[in-house]
């Protein structure tokens, strides 16, 4: 293997562009127009245009990486995470061009990415599970089970994973509008909106085991991770090893772990994911088929870099042996994300004017970003992973402590003040041995102190990021395709640039746009009757929905139509 190709961005990119470094292997990048400045491009031995700003147009578009392998001779994929990497026919597709994809095979992708699938196999070997649907149900019935089974519920995409396209129903009249929520999320995340439901423990713990296997049938188990510090169904703070389990609890997550994968036949990296209630109820909740996000803090306790040995295992390695190792110490990774914490997580798309970023003993930084860098609005809000480890969980916790204060992001809102304030918790430090977060401990215990430390950030009003202007000329008789930025050149036309969508100056009677995204539709018909607090309105923003809220009382007037773009603070509609 001599050149691999990267179908990833961001961070994660950077992030295999480093390992094939160490591998002695050339990078090849591709990206986005709005990617067109981004480090991972820099940092590549090549770097190739998809022509494009949206992800179905761009990361997500299977024929244009393809092509692009096939044209920079590239030997091999690396999917990263998202995107991809979870796609079974892609993985397929990849092997039929006579490449090699970095991932398990694509009948293992296909088994455990279906979530129901992935159901029966943990069932057969024993591992622990709650009541769900026995395949893809409709949002009847999704009701019908909440009816016999109760609520909580969790509504979860069949082919999906990250907490994209999944809800969680507290009562009855809302499972209908989340299941069609987590439909609409499935379909723009995965390209498939095929959902089952499931019981979902109250107050849970979300605890995963870290996989490793080779292509010969040894399947090694890491070790534990905690991931319990979510909102919106996504990982905010992952620590490793998962703390304050018993022996028994370990024991159990790390050998239904091996015996799933086992099962599948699973090779290269992945994660299997539990709930542990407050009771200590067990259940299996997932197999995610690549690397995840949270992989730093297991190559920190264990030395193992993953992404080299997903290398080494694609090209037929043998692992050594099937232990567990014992970890190193403990590990903190905080999410940097381009979210504003007082505005409910709102992501802030736009420029970084400032990216001041913390280092010192145990402080690693995989980052994607750097001052004068964009966070484009189309794709994950997440900027970089700040990783901290110690010899102890309090070590850990004290240097990142130091770390967060140093860290200093301007222009786009951040989530580090949030961060902050986590490690001040008692339910989080455990200083009397109670650690007391769970998967919405967010929203339900710590929300009167998040609603009271987090200053509004003092948004901006994200710059446009102009199409390219791509222009064909031929050097040698051969056609290529130049892209320049719109407005470079006088001499050539500038082109209009998309601008949020329109409507007057904000007054007592609009509803704005809490976030720039795409207005994907109205939840109520122009001229009707709305009440305050309704939901009347989904706008998609770095591929998560967020619902918006009649302000008050009265007859709506849409300025918006839906599936426009729509900017920061854009009249979308007046109440009069």
């Amino acid at each position: 293997m001599r050149r691999i190709l990267i179908a990833n961005r961001g961070e994660i990119a950077l992030r295999v562009i480093r390992a094939c470094r160490d591998e002695g292997i050339e990078a090849i990048a591709i990206y986005a127009d709005a990617d067109r400045d981004a480090l991972f491009v820099r940092a590549a031995d090549e770097a190739h245009a998809l022509g494009g700003d949206k992800p179905a147009d761009t990361y997500l578009s299977a024929s244009k990486i393809l092509a692009i392998a096939a044209r920079t001779r590239a030997d091999a994929i690396h999917p990263g995470y998202g995107f991809l990497s979870e796609r079974a026919d892609f993985a397929q597709a990849v092997l039929d061009a006579g490449l090699i994809w970095i991932g398990p095979d694509p009948a293992v992708i296909d088994a455990l990415g279906d979530k129901i699938e992935a159901r029966r196999i943990a069932e057969s070997v024993g591992a622990p599970l709650v009541a769900g649907s026995s395949g893809p149900v409709t949002g009847p019935e999704a009701l019908d089970f909440a009816r016999e089974h109760g609520l909580p519920m969790a509504i979860k995409a069949a082919h999906g994973g990250g907490g994209r396209g999944m809800k969680v129903a507290w009562r009855l009249e809302e499972v209908e509008e989340l299941f069609d929520s987590a439909t609409r999320e499935a379909v723009s995340a995965f390209g498939r909106g095929e959902c089952f439901v499931e019981q979902f423990l109250n107050r849970p713990r979300h605890i995963e085991a870290q996989v490793l296997a080779d292509r010969h049938g040894t399947v090694k188990v890491l070790g534990t991770r905690d991931c319990s510090l979510q909102r919106r169904n996504q990982k905010l703070v992952e620590e490793a090893p998962a703390p304050f389990l018993s022996p028994e609890q370990t024991q159990r997550i790390l050998e239904s772990a091996r015996d799933i994968c086992a099962k599948a036949g699973y090779s290269g990296a992945g994660t299997v994911e539990f709930l542990l209630s407050e009771n200590g109820t067990l259940s299996f909740l997932e197999v995610n088929t690549r690397l995840q996000v949270e992989h730093p803090v297991t190559e920190e306790t264990t030395g193992i870099d993953l992404v080299r040995a997903m290398i080494r295992v694609a090209t037929g390695a043998r692992l050594a042996d099937d232990s567990t190792p014992a970890p190193r110490g403990h590990s903190i990774e905080f999410r940097i994300n381009a979210e504003d914490p007082a505005r409910g997580f709102l992501p802030t798309p736009g420029p970084i004017t400032l990216w001041d970023a913390p280092s010192g003993p145990g402080v690693r930084m995989d980052s994607g970003v750097a001052t004068g860098g964009i966070v484009a609005a189309n794709f994950d809000s997440m900027m970089a992973k700040l990783i901290v480890t110690g010899s102890t969980r309090d070590e850990a916790i004290s240097r990142a402590a130091r770390a967060l204060a140093e860290f200093c992001v301007e222009g786009v809102a951040s989530v580090i003040p949030f961060h902050r304030a986590v490690l001040k918790q008692p339910d989080f430090r455990a200083d009397d041995d109670g650690f007391r977060v769970h998967t919405r401990w967010i929203e339900t215990d710590f929300a009167e102190t998040l609603a009271q430390e987090m200053a509004l950030h003092p948004r901006v009003t994200p710059a446009q990021s102009p199409s390219l202007l791509r222009v064909a000329i031929e050097i040698d008789g051969k056609r290529h395709e130049l892209g320049l930025p719109q407005g470079l050149l006088s001499a050539l036309p500038t082109g209009d640039v998309a601008a949020p969508a329109a409507g007057s100056a904000v007054d007592a009677n609009s509803v704005t746009a809490p976030v720039a995204g795409t207005l994907t539709l109205w939840q109520v018909e122009n001229g009707a009757e709305v009440a305050q607090g309704d939901v009347i309105a989904v706008i998609e923003a770095m591929k998560m929905e967020t619902r918006i809220e009649a302000p008050k009382a009265g007859r709506i007037e849409q300025v918006a139509e839906a599936g426009a773009t729509v900017g920061f603070d854009a009249v979308i509609a007046r109440i009069i």
